[in-house]
């Protein structure tokens, strides 16, 4: 099968149906930890990636309004606990026949912060809430594609742990 696009797409926090998401979430970037490394035995230098180790990571969700489930997701010391449903369209090659996929991204962090928006008759607010991410899993077709628990040492690439001998060292 030949994913297209996203078919459809619901947002939960913790269980919950999010009312009031617009169209599009941005998920988040992740870059590695790096140090230069240079010196003899090298030619010039390189940014050697700390396997596992990344930067701060935010993911913003948008919503048409203010509303109450935007303001659940600003409320001081609570968890974000965020899980992205969507139903990926595909073509099924040897048919050419229309087939669907599911996906979820499961993010759990931080708030870290809100946008108002604007205030304007006949239109949404573009309201907004960052997110820091401390937790992301994400699948696809079923299967465990990528997955950072920063507070629990874990980074596992197509459900592999990569850090499990790590882990064992320390």
């Amino acid at each position: 099968m030949k994913a297209t696009k996203i078919n459809a797409y619901n947002v939960y926090n913790k269980g919950k149906k999010q009312a009031g998401v617009s169209d599009e979430v941005t998920l988040p970037d992740f870059e590695a930890l790096t140090e230069t490394i240079s010196g003899p035995g090298f030619l010039g230098e390189i940014d050697e990636p700390l396997l596992g180790h990344f930067g701060a990571s935010e993911m913003e969700i948008p919503f048409r309004t203010l509303n109450e489930e935007m303001f659940d997701l600003l409320a001081a010391g609570n968890a974000v606990d965020l899980t992205l449903r969507m139903s990926t369209q595909a073509i099924v090659e040897s048919t050419l026949a229309t087939d669907f996929l599911p996906s979820r991204v499961v993010v759990r962090g931080k708030s870290k912060g809100f946008t108002g928006g604007k205030v304007k008759q006949g239109e949404g607010t573009g309201s907004s809430v960052k997110v820091e991410i401390i937790y992301i899993l994400i699948e696809y077709n079923g299967k465990k594609k990528f997955e950072l628990d920063k507070l629990n040492f874990v980074y596992k690439v197509n459900d592999v742990d990569l850090l499990a001998k790590v882990r064992k060292q320390v």
